[in-house]
């Protein structure tokens, strides 16, 4: 019994020192890395190819074994996600919470997690509002979790929302939440333990949906001037108008401190509408320039951000689905970008 516990403690305190080290690059930003193909190459390949070209943050949705074995000892930093369908038993069952911890945590030494996403694109109306009501329970139990091993303030927890939590974004100084019944806890939650709020950010499909009023060049970062004016804003991108606008909704829902971090965005090279590999590399490749600077409400900042995706997932519907990877499953790249 002695050993077991000795065994448990060394594990915690290699974990930590690990975490303890995780900033070991300036860049702020990194890339989704998805399963659902089955042509990819295998994990250690891709961690290796994220090395290569700088990639120095990614986010898996789940914690697969093979790739959080494949990060052990690299400068490689993870946001693992807790998968939709055991939101509702880690509500319920924080001794459930301390299990999904020991087995995808503490059981991995060495590796550099940095978030843990609770649930991806959660909502109170859509497939999964039966989950909802769930949400901050479950990332209150994984909170426990991680400080009851001493990890609390070194692993961040969170959960990833899309952009249709929110009730209004145009102007981006009138974001607003919509249904504070789900949002105000997670707010307040991610206030409280200093965690920020990730949300993934498509100008791609706003576009779509109003290409009448929503110029192409300001989706894809190529327009020469400002097209919105907001007060003393200026916007030449939808994506930082988008991004201001959940600024502005934390600001509106009393959390002006909560950090905002971008856990999907892109452009899909193929498949749709405005989809080519020029119209990818120019969404990407200005990305990863803009976001250096930050926006305008939040000017200088860095805006931590992961593109979507690493790699084509090919088993993915619809068609534009299987487009969106800055890398084929040859591990070559579709366009030049820099992540340095």
């Amino acid at each position: 019994m002695a050993l077991s516990i000795f065994f448990q403690y060394y594990l915690m305190l290699i974990v930590m020192i690990s975490v303890f080290h995780l900033d070991t690059t300036d860049a702020q930003t990194g890339a989704c890395y998805g399963f659902l193909g089955n042509n990819l190459p295998p994990p250690g390949e891709v961690i290796a190819l994220c090395k290569q070209h700088n990639i120095l943050r990614v986010r898996i949705y789940n914690p697969n074994p093979q790739v959080l074995e494949a990060l052990k000892g690299s400068n490689v930093s993870v946001m693992v996600g807790v998968e939709n369908e055991n939101i509702i038993s880690i509500a319920h069952d924080p001794n459930l919470a301390n299990s999904w911890v020991q087995n995808n945590v503490l059981k991995y030494p060495n590796v550099n997690f940095r978030y843990i996403a609770v649930g991806n694109e959660i909502a109170p109306d859509g497939a999964g509002s039966s989950i909802a009501p769930y949400l901050a329970p479950a990332m209150q139990n994984v909170y426990n979790a991680l400080t009851a091993a001493g990890l609390g303030q070194t692993i961040k927890v969170s959960t990833a929302l899309s952009m249709g939590v929110l009730a209004s974004s145009y102007p981006p100084s009138q974001g607003s939440f919509k249904d504070p019944s789900f949002i105000n806890p997670i707010v307040a939650f991610l206030s409280e333990i200093q965690s920020p709020f990730l949300v993934n950010v498509y100008p791609y499909f706003a576009y779509i949906s109003d290409p009448a009023d929503i110029d192409l060049d300001y989706a894809i970062f190529t327009s020469p001037g400002a097209v919105v004016k907001d007060g003393a804003y200026e916007y030449q991108n939808l994506f930082s108008a988008m991004v201001d606008a959940v600024h502005a909704a934390l600001e509106h829902a009393g959390a002006p401190n909560v950090e905002v971090v971008v856990s999907e965005t892109g452009w899909p090279s193929a498949g749709g509408t405005a989809t080519t590999i020029d119209n990818a590399k120019s969404y990407n490749s200005n990305l990863l320039k803009m976001v250096k600077n930050g926006t305008p409400r939040k000017p200088g900042k860095p805006l931590e951000t992961y593109i979507f995706d690493l790699i084509d997932e090919n088993e993915k519907e619809p068609e534009t689905e299987n487009h969106w990877g800055i890398f084929l499953p040859d591990k070559q790249p579709k366009y030049p970008l820099s992540f340095n």
